[in-house]
């Protein structure tokens, strides 16, 4: 298990290589100027001064090099140095946005809670929900539980995210004044008056990404656990006398959760990263909502560190699916 992990570590260094160079290449050839937005009046000569101090005045491949660098040791050595309070921070250039700035690490790591909180809940209640939900509706096959169940998954997963949020705004905000219409991410919760404050405000977009999460994999889930119950262990095990708390509840889930860890797996990452469409209907100030900005913006140093932190956390999140595979399966071996 250690070899073929560090195998794995390895092989995933060229291939982050290749997926920043590649995003690098496309936001490089991709329309937009971030002095679109300075005034006219603006002398070509400053105009030119103003890109140099950007880094726009050097050749392609000696930029990406120098984010490169600063990616990888310079903006990790300043957030291990805030997390610790070690001085082991290397001073001098660093990752700066086009729009504030401001360091790209430290905008991050200010946004990075918002976000947590609104979809790193609704992940976490999508998967508690979604899996009993899974297997008691494959174990009650056509009863009127698994019924209502493939009906709100149906719902949950077919309507999107643009739709549902709209209409429960409509609905709970507009309508009936339940809930607040915009999310007040200056909020502080000091007691318990701000705390129940911000759950009212999380409510409506915690529902919608929870519906949405749960839909999908309780859909993963049923489809395993009924491709598994019909096995010939399933029938061994009934036949040996084991109660059917233990047949299904050890035996067929196990086995069952194995392709359903792929999937929430690989949806860990979109935790991290925002939920993009959700936080621009209920501005969540999260990194969603600050990925869509940075587009707008042509801000490149933002859009590009964000889109590799995304595609380190889906290598990291595959390969811990990987290793999950066979604790829950002891046939699978990685020698």
């Amino acid at each position: 298990m250690f070899n073929y992990t560090l195998r794995r570590l390895l092989l995933a260094i060229p291939t982050l290589l290749f997926i920043s160079l590649v995003i690098f290449l496309l936001l490089e050839l991709s329309p937009g100027d971030p002095l679109s937005d300075m005034p006219l009046s603006i002398p070509p000569e400053v105009r030119q001064e103003m890109r140099i101090a950007l880094g726009l005045g050097e050749a392609w491949y000696i930029r990406f090099y120098k984010w490169l660098y600063l990616f990888t040791i310079v903006e990790p050595s300043h957030v291990i140095a805030g997390f610790t309070g070690l001085d082991i921070a290397i001073e001098g250039q660093r990752i700066l946005s086009w729009q504030t700035r401001s360091p790209v690490s430290d905008i991050i790591i200010q946004r990075m809670p918002q976000t947590l909180w609104v979809v790193g809940l609704a992940y976490l209640f999508g998967v508690l929900l979604a899996v009993p939900i899974g297997v008691y509706s494959a174990y009650r096959q056509y009863s009127w539980f698994d019924q209502t169940g493939s009906f709100i998954s149906m719902v949950g997963f077919s309507l999107p995210t643009f739709f549902t949020g709209p209409l429960l705004i409509l609905i709970f905000a507009v309508w009936l004044g339940w809930f607040p219409i915009i999310y007040d991410t200056t909020l502080n919760v000091t007691n318990w008056e701000t705390f129940w404050k911000q759950v009212r405000q999380m409510a409506m977009p915690v529902f919608v990404l929870t519906l949405f999460n749960a839909a999908q994999i309780s859909r993963y889930m049923r489809a395993s656990m009924l491709d598994n119950m019909t096995q010939d262990y399933v029938r061994t095990a009934r036949a040996k006398g084991m109660t059917e708390r233990i047949v299904v509840l050890v035996h067929v889930l196990r086995n069952s959760l194995i392709p359903v860890v792929t999937v929430i797996a690989l949806g860990i990452p979109t935790v991290f990263t925002g939920a993009i469409i959700t936080e621009q209907i209920f501005r969540v100030n999260g990194l969603g909502q600050l990925l869509i900005t940075a587009i707008y913006a042509s801000d490149i140093p933002m859009v590009l560190t964000l889109s590799v932190v995304f595609a380190i956390l889906i290598v990291l999140f595959n390969l811990i699916a990987d290793l999950l595979y066979a604790i829950l399966d002891p046939r699978i071996r990685y020698d």
